[in-house]
């Protein structure tokens, strides 16, 4: 029987939510835009299109876009070689591996960034495979992700679980029937991924792999 750990991949395993907001902050503040730091800390963990339209909205200049974006990435692109893991990232990843886990990784950054993030996590012995946003039509919240690395482990929904920082991770894994575990390493509060649906929060990689022996993992461990 197949198990399946989902994981996505910004403030869950690598800690980049904060570097993210600085970006996106100098971004929109390049193109004319003040835009709160708090709100762009709420949005990460959307893809970049949908991130840069849920802080604007729909009245904003959509040929703006694309040079916020751009601009965000090349700004990022400047910590590539400084990217943080989180404590116990990857000693979970092998862990779970070790229990009979396969293990995909859901994250809406792709390509040279989601090298760079594996790159900082050094776990791909036991990384099974990648569902980036560029490998589906709609990013988190909406279910694909989540149901595309799902297709990629073998697994059916009640197989899954997905750790995610972020109540976008929450929605998603929800929506796809997938078992929702929340971290707080992403600086999001426990009581919004609990409100997105997380069916167990904890305080890192580090605490969730201290605590394999309880919760949904333990229960769904072959």
């Amino acid at each position: 029987m197949t198990r399946a750990a989902l994981f996505d991949v910004d403030g869950t395993l690598v800690d980049t939510n904060y570097l993210h907001v600085t970006a996106w902050w100098q971004a929109f503040h390049q193109t004319g835009h003040t835009v709160a730091m708090p709100a762009i800390h709420r949005a990460i963990g959307l893809g970049s299109d949908d991130l840069i339209a849920h802080l604007l909205g729909p009245g904003r200049d959509r040929d703006q876009d694309a040079g916020i974006g751009a601009t965000h990435s090349a700004l990022y692109a400047t910590y590539f070689e400084r990217l943080p893991p989180l404590d116990g990232a990857a000693d979970l990843l092998r862990a779970l591996a070790g229990r009979g886990w396969t293990i995909v990784l859901a994250t809406s950054a792709s390509g040279p960034e989601l090298e760079a993030l594996r790159g900082a996590l050094d776990a791909d012995d036991v990384i099974s495979g990648t569902a980036s946003s560029d490998d589906v039509e709609d990013g988190k919240p909406a279910p694909d992700p989540i149901r595309y690395a799902r297709e990629i482990a073998g697994a059916t929904s009640e197989e899954t679980v997905y750790i995610g920082d972020s109540v976008w991770d929450m929605e998603a894994a929800t929506r796809a029937s997938v078992a929702a575990v929340g971290l707080l390493s992403g600086g999001i509060p426990r009581a919004d991924l609990e409100a997105a649906g997380a069916v167990e929060v904890h305080e890192s990689p580090a605490a969730l792999l201290a605590r394999l022996d309880t919760g949904v993992i333990a229960r769904m461990t072959p």
